[in-house]
Parts: structure tokens; sequence; C-alpha cells
């Protein structure tokens, strides 16, 4: 028991020698320690106050924007375009020289338009213009005729000077004129003032009765500002159903294409629609004179020369 006594106090004293010269060893690093923690947090220090050198960033170059590559393209391509595009086409020059000798003479159209608009071609004081209206088939050329006889007048139907020019080798309306005849339309006021015109001028006269025409506002504005105020509008009246009998039975030798039954009720219906507010037009102005067609033809006249006799005071 007393070795064991002996055993165990060696051992604790072992321990205590171990101890102490562990807590020495401590010690004497300590110092060594503390020396190193102080030189780093020095360095810490002096890195934070040092200014950082930041590496010097490499310049691009930039190129050209995509706008700008897009612009010298498209002048590019424009300039390839002008410079071979009309030597791929050889037709550009005769469609540019076409072009200018249409612009001349749309110019040209344009000055005759403003001299004829400032003045008349006739003098209403001395040539004396006499419209003769009514629908299809109501008498007007058969009228006009006899009139032409015992009054000087001359007849220009409207309808017969198209047709002529129409029929004329080398016009260029031919096909203009036959399409609106057939289809029971107007043929454009400037083709057929100008035909009336041309007819007037050449005939010498200083009496017109107009058969036929005008047939449209556009018509009677036009003639009355560019060739002569009318005098008056003699208007026959007539049925449709009695018009529309008289034209089926002059298609039977007349040989006209305008003679057939889809023909006439187009040229009713245009009578009706654009004819007639002329009409109307006129009356408003007090210058329609009416006759029945409802009579014979004799009967027709004689009353149509009653009111010439009145008019121009001539008792023939």
């Amino acid at each position: 028991m007393f070795r064991s006594v002996i055993s165990r106090s060696l051992v604790n004293k072992s321990l205590l020698l171990r101890s102490g010269a562990t807590q020495q060893a401590s010690l004497r690093r300590a110092p060594r320690l503390a020396c190193d923690i102080r030189n780093f947090s020095n360095s810490v220090v002096r890195n934070a106050k040092q200014p950082k050198k930041v590496a010097p960033a490499v310049e691009q170059k930039q190129g050209p924007s995509g706008a700008a590559i897009f612009a010298v393209a498209t002048i590019v391509a424009s300039a390839f375009f002008v410079v071979y595009g009309k030597q791929a086409d050889p037709k550009g020059k005769e469609l540019e020289a076409k072009k200018e000798e249409v612009s001349k003479e749309a110019t040209k159209e344009e000055k005759s338009t403003e001299t004829s608009s400032s003045s008349p071609a006739f003098d209403k004081e001395d040539v004396t213009v006499i419209f003769v209206l009514g629908g299809p088939g109501a008498g007007k050329g058969t009228q006009s005729a006899r009139l032409v006889k015992d009054f000087g007048f001359v007849h220009l139907s409207a309808g017969d000077l198209l047709r002529e020019e129409a029929s004329r080798p080398g016009s260029e309306f031919h096909d203009l004129i036959n399409n609106y005849i057939k289809e029971g339309k107007i043929v454009p006021h400037e083709v057929t003032i100008a035909l009336l015109r041309n007819a007037m001028k050449a005939s010498g006269s200083k009496r017109f009765l107009v058969d036929g025409f005008p047939r449209a506002m556009d018509q009677a504005l036009e003639f009355e500002k560019s060739v002569c105020e009318c005098k008056f509008v003699l208007y026959f009246e007539c049925p449709t159903e009695e018009m529309e009998k008289r034209l089926l039975k002059r298609g039977e030798s007349s040989g006209r294409t305008d003679d057939n039954i889809e023909s006439i009720r187009k040229r009713f219906d245009t009578f009706k629609n654009t004819s007639f507010p002329v009409i109307e037009h006129y009356d408003n102005l007090g210058k329609v004179q009416k006759v029945s067609c409802m009579a014979t033809p004799d009967q027709v006249y004689a009353n149509t020369k009653n009111i010439f006799n009145k008019l121009f005071d001539e008792n023939k």
C-alpha cells in the first residue's frame, strides 16, 4: 500500500512537471505569437491605405454601327440599279420618252382648256344654239330635219358625230366610243364637245340644232363655257313604252348596234338618271320648250313650228 501511494505521488509529480514545462514553453512562445499578430495587422493596414493598382483596360476599337452599314449598302444597291438597271431594261428610255410626251400633251390640253374656259368659241349674240333633247326614240332627228329645211338651221347630231368618228379610219377614239355606245353610257364630254365645236366651225352657219346633247350636267356646263351658251332647250316628251316600241321597229332596218332591247333599256336608265336632270336645270332657268310626241309626226311638227315662229318671228 505504501508503494502504491508513493507510485501515485510520483505520477502526480511527473504530471505537474510536464504541465509546468508546457506552461513555460507557452509563455516563451507568447511574445513571438504576439509579434506575428502585430506584423500581420500592420501589413493589412498598409495594404488598405495604399491605392490599388488597376490593370489598364485594353482599348477596344469599335467598328461601324449596324445603321451605318445598312445605309452604305442601300446607297450602293441604288447606284447599282441606276447604272445597270437601265442597261438591263432596253425599254426604259422608251418609257421615259413616252411619259415626257404625255406630260407635254397634258400641259397643252390644260392651256387649251384654260383658254377655252375664259372665252367661248362663239358669241351667243351672233350664234344661236338650241339643244334638242328627249328620250331615245322620241323623234328628235325626224323633227330636227324639218326645222333645218324651214328655218335654216344646221342639224348636229351628237350620236351621229360619235358614230362617224368611231368608224373613221385611224381614229384614236374608235374602241372608246363603240364601248360606251354599246353599254348605253355617256361618252366622255371632252370627245363629244370637241366634235361638236369642230363641226360648228366647219359649217360656217350661225344657227345650230344640237340633237341628243347635252346628256349630263357636266356636258351642259362645259359646252356653254367653252363653245356657246344655248338659247333654249327643245324637249320632246314621250312615254318609255312608246319609245321602246319605236326603237325596236327601227332596229329591224337601221343596222345600229344600240338598237337592241338590252342597249335600249340601258339608254333609258341613263336618260332618266343623268339626262333628265339637265332638262330640269334649264326648266328652272325658264329655257325649256316642251312638245308632246304622242300625236302624229305631222302634228308634232306643227306644234314645234309654232314655237319657232314665235321665238324667231318667222312665219314660214
